[in-house]
């Protein structure tokens, strides 16, 4: 499946801001089962643009600096990505927990992708004791580490209530945890917390996930939103697999990885800052568009 991404933001400022930095990510990376076709990104009013230094395998960073007043300021980043993604399977011969948890333990891989980069607390996912015995009761050290990866998204789809309303950005694991609600950053960053704590590896990712209308209603344009979700590192057979905790799914032909990192801070699809006034208000548009075979 080819999905035609359109992924606009932008920012009104209560004054003139006479000076603003911002990292992007929002080219999609290369990652198993998808491929980059091609992305562009343009800056209204312009800036000067650069690749930051830390981009590569697990983000696309891209600088942006606007050295004149602006009142306004409009990101929009293009992009054809190729996702053909099975759905994982469980098999007979997965590791289990403990077994992934000791093969951590003595990885000496330097890569971005190791599993020891991703096996501890990272600045916006603590550990702690509640969330961990919470999603201990689904991950045994003897039950195999696929089957436990899924079973604890479903608990997590299950329990948890989706309320945009509930969180914000900086809302913690635990203060989500403790409401059993919020949205998908919140689902990942606790099931990624007790992920760790049982020993596995566990990644944030931020991107998109294919929607589909109300039956009877057509898709409207602009009406999507980015998604974030969770990659466990299932031993050295078997690798990086994604788990929705959000949908209870696993991550398939539907979801598009933009980034992967520790946390949301890692993956940001725009951070930054600017000097002028202290006020800002922010539209995000997003569409994901499959593309309609050829008849």
């Amino acid at each position: 499946m080819i999905y035609d991404i359109r992924h606009t933001t932008r920012f009104d400022y209560a004054g003139p801001v006479r000076f603003a930095r911002c990292n992007l990510r929002l080219e999609p990376i290369a990652w198993d089962g998808q491929l980059l076709e091609c992305h562009s990104l343009e800056v209204r009013p312009g800036g000067e643009t650069s690749t930051a230094r830390n981009s590569g395998r697990l983000a696309h960073v891209t600088r942006v600096v606007i050295g004149e007043q602006v009142r306004a300021l409009e990101i929009e980043s293009i992009a054809e990505v190729s996702v053909n993604r099975a759905v994982p399977e469980i098999l007979l011969g997965d590791p289990t927990i403990a077994e992934v948890a000791a093969q951590t333990r003595l990885s000496r891989d330097p890569s971005p992708t190791g599993p020891a980069e991703f096996a501890y607390p990272s600045p916006l996912i603590p550990l702690d004791p509640a969330i961990a015995a919470w999603c201990a009761e689904e991950l045994a050290p003897d039950r195999p580490v696929v089957e436990a990866g899924i079973a604890l998204a479903r608990r997590i789809q299950a329990d948890f209530e989706y309320d945009t309303a509930a969180t914000n950005i900086s809302t913690t694991p635990l203060e989500a945890f403790t409401l059993k609600r919020g949205v998908c950053q919140d689902f990942a960053q606790v099931m990624i917390a007790g992920l760790r704590a049982a020993g596995l590896p566990a990644a944030y990712v931020s991107g998109y996930i294919r929607t589909y209308p109300p039956p009877g209603e057509e898709r409207l344009v602009g009406a999507d939103a980015t998604h974030a979700w969770v990659l466990i590192w299932c031993g050295e057979g078997r690798g990086w697999i994604g788990f929705d905790p959000t949908n209870g799914i696993f991550m398939a032909g539907d979801h598009i990885v933009m980034a992967v990192g520790r946390d949301y801070g890692d993956v940001a699809p725009i951070d930054g800052i600017f000097l002028g006034a202290n006020a800002q208000s922010i539209t995000v548009s997003v569409d994901v568009a499959p593309r309609e075979p050829a008849a």
